[in-house]
């Protein structure tokens, strides 16, 4: 190991996961044929190829795989060692938190709120798809991901799934929708319906309750972010099909009210990377849920 370049397995690490060379290149302020020269000296150490060019795509071999892995290991390693120690010695705490672009906003200012407003932590929140929030997580640039849908756990990334909540899925409407006593199938098939989309862990759910119960119900919206499903509600544009929780300020105020129950429950995850050193704030939120 002494023999190995490490200059080149990073220059190697950030081709691989930018999957671009001139990206790269632009990105460490390099010329393409300097990184390049990099990587190739990095085969040469190696003994085999890590790169096949297929038209304009860079696609890692199978060793360059293995090297990616291995590479992931060492410098998470390293972000994890200058996080921890930077974090012992800071008068404040970062707590770095990924939620699905789909996720309720209240859900996660639930999740948070212990350590909201106190002046020796600063939260960084970031959205996105799971795509890039576990890639993110595996590499210790999040201490935590915000799912309702948990990853797959196996040998080689260790994802730690942690219950949050879970909470009924229910028809939400205005009263002039909802009525007094009204039957909930009979609102399903009268009025139009404000879904998520087919990414969220409701829908499957739904389509085949309406299936079951024979209905087709008229579709108003379809959206994957929960905030814009509890403002077209709160429009009247249609009934929604939520967790209470998107709405709990407009129930609570009289805004909108529950129609009933869709006996389809949805399930709220923190997950978080096996780590020697675990965020302390993680470790303090999660030993309150």
């Amino acid at each position: 190991m002494a023999e190995l370049n490490y200059h080149h397995l990073r220059y190697f690490w950030a081709v691989a996961h930018d999957g671009n060379l001139t990206r790269t290149a632009e990105r460490l302020n390099l010329s393409q044929s300097a990184l390049s020269t990099q990587i190739k000296s990095l085969e040469a150490r190696l003994g085999h190829k890590l790169f096949e060019r297929r038209g304009r795509q860079l696609l890692l071999t199978e060793a360059g795989r293995i090297s990616l892995e291995h590479a992931d290991t060492i410098f998470g390693a390293g972000e994890e060692l200058l996080s921890t120690l930077k974090g012992a010695g800071a008068s404040q705490q970062v707590l770095r938190v990924g939620a699905l672009s789909t996720l309720s906003r209240n859900f996660q200012l639930q999740f948070l709120r212990p350590l909201l407003g106190r002046p020796d932590v600063e939260i960084i929140l970031r959205s996105g798809g799971a795509a890039e929030l576990y890639p993110a997580l595996e590499a210790l640039n999040l201490d935590v991901v915000l799912t309702t849908t948990p990853p797959s756990r196996d040998a080689a990334t260790k994802y730690l799934a942690h219950k949050l909540d879970s909470q009924n899925v229910v028809l939400v409407g205005s009263h002039a929708r909802v009525g007094t006593g009204c039957d909930i199938r009979d609102l399903l098939a009268e009025h139009p319906v404000i879904l998520p989309t087919f990414e969220s862990s409701i829908r499957p759910g739904f389509d085949a309750l309406m299936e079951q119960w024979n209905i087709r119900p008229l579709i108003a919206a379809e959206a994957d972010d929960m905030a814009m499903i509890r403002l077209l509600v709160r429009q009247d544009v249609g009934l929604a099909v939520i967790p209470p929780i998107v709405v709990e300020q407009e129930i609570r105020d009289g805004r909108l009210q529950v129609a009933g129950d869709l006996t389809l429950r949805e399930d709220f995850y923190a997950v978080t990377l096996e780590r020697r050193f675990p965020n302390p704030l993680i470790t303090e939120l999660l030993g309150r849920s």
